[in-house]
């Protein structure tokens, strides 16, 4: 395993299914397991699958200034974000260009928890407590598994009862096999999913337990990388995998516009005064390039950082591909450029390990309209 500065208690459970652990956010985490990743896409997108995503970082913030210190320094208006809601949000530096984004959740009138990926989220939000009435500090007792697919509802319901009646994005305090945990209505699937924020002591008890009893509905255990496959089907960004910090400008310095990303609702309409607020608003029509989409003219996959071209002239760069085990359709993520970010664009992808054509597609591949993750009942 790479040498990591955080552990999951779930260790030696996911050796046992061929995981190394390697390294994410510092954390061992189940990159692959001994058996076909596609079974993992399948599962979750046709039954159910179970994750740690414990390398997210869980951060708590409390204090009468909690609630001021998140509005400064995130694109939404927290205000509007109630005990029990959570809401996704982006945060930016000065120029306006974006550093990381977060899931933040309110946990009661003065108290949230902040949970991101590895971006700089926590190293803005620690100053930011500094003589103020508030506090703040990293949490890594709280383990994060992810039950997510069209069965997960159906699993859960058997066990917490009203879990039908909870939102998406919103969570609920309640008990699971006698264990205290906070179940929360998200994911980053792009299917109906669950969270299970519980004590370290309680995940393998948790994780032992839907798996034993989920088997007989197709529950397995599914690795980390299955969310590359997801995630380019439902349009889900993962920093710095998209980002100029991996595709660096040939002029710029790294750091991409929300316009940019397509990330630009993730601002709360009329909210001004955050953290590079006035830069973000400058910078509309003045982008780049735009993620889009593109379907690719093969029974393979394309590789991360394919070159992509119209006629002689590159225009994009392939972030993230896969072949839909579910569809068998390939497709990928890119960051084209502006003018070929247009529904139907001919372009060709000259790869490494592949040449084809593409079309310019729209985003998301799965389900736009986003109703099975907002599903009700």
């Amino acid at each position: 395993m790479t040498l990591s500065w955080r552990t999951t208690v779930l260790a030696d459970r996911h050796r046992a299914l061929g995981s190394k652990l390697e390294d994410w956010n510092g954390m061992g985490t189940p990159w692959t397991y001994a058996h076909d990743m596609a079974l993992d896409h399948k599962a979750i997108r046709t039954k159910a699958g179970l994750m740690d995503v414990s390398g997210l970082k869980k951060v708590h913030l409390v204090g009468p200034h909690a609630t001021a210190i998140l509005n400064q320094l995130t694109s939404r208006e927290v205000t509007k974000i109630y005990p029990g809601k959570s809401a996704y949000a982006t945060l930016l530096d000065d120029r306006g260009t974006f550093i990381d984004d977060c899931v933040l959740y309110r946990t009661g009138p003065n108290s949230w928890m902040v949970v991101h990926g590895a971006g700089a989220a926590y190293e803005v939000l620690a100053p930011a407590t500094v003589g103020r009435n508030a506090a703040i500090y990293f949490d890594d007792n709280l383990h994060d598994l992810s039950l997510q697919g069209p069965l997960a509802v159906d699993f859960l319901a058997k066990h917490v009862s009203l879990i039908r009646d909870l939102k998406y994005f919103h969570h609920m305090q309640t008990t699971l096999f006698g264990c205290p945990v906070m179940l929360s209505r998200t994911g980053y699937t792009g299917e109906r999913g669950y969270e299970i924020f519980c004590k370290a002591e309680d995940a393998p008890k948790i994780w032992d337990t839907i798996l034993e009893d989920g088997k007989s509905m197709g529950i397995t255990p599914c690795c980390f990388t299955t969310l590359d496959m997801l995630r380019v089907e439902s349009y889900l960004l993962f920093y710095p995998y998209d980002n100029s910090q991996l595709y660096p400008f040939e002029n710029d310095p790294p750091g991409d516009t929300l316009w940019e990303l397509g990330l630009d609702f993730t601002v709360s309409p009329g909210k001004t005064g955050f953290r590079g607020a006035d830069a973000h608003y400058r910078l509309k029509g003045k982008e780049r390039f735009k993620i889009f989409g593109l379907s690719v003219a093969s029974d393979k996959p394309v590789d991360l950082g394919d070159p992509v071209f119209q006629g002689d002239k590159r225009v994009g760069t392939v972030t993230c591909a896969m072949v839909s085990s579910v569809t068998g359709k390939s497709m990928a993520l890119a960051r084209l450029d502006v003018p070929c970010a247009v529904a139907g664009t001919a372009l060709e992808i000259r790869g490494r390990s592949l040449h084809t054509a593409a079309t310019a597609h729209t985003l998301p591949f799965d389900d736009p309209e986003k109703k099975k993750r907002t599903a009700v009942g």
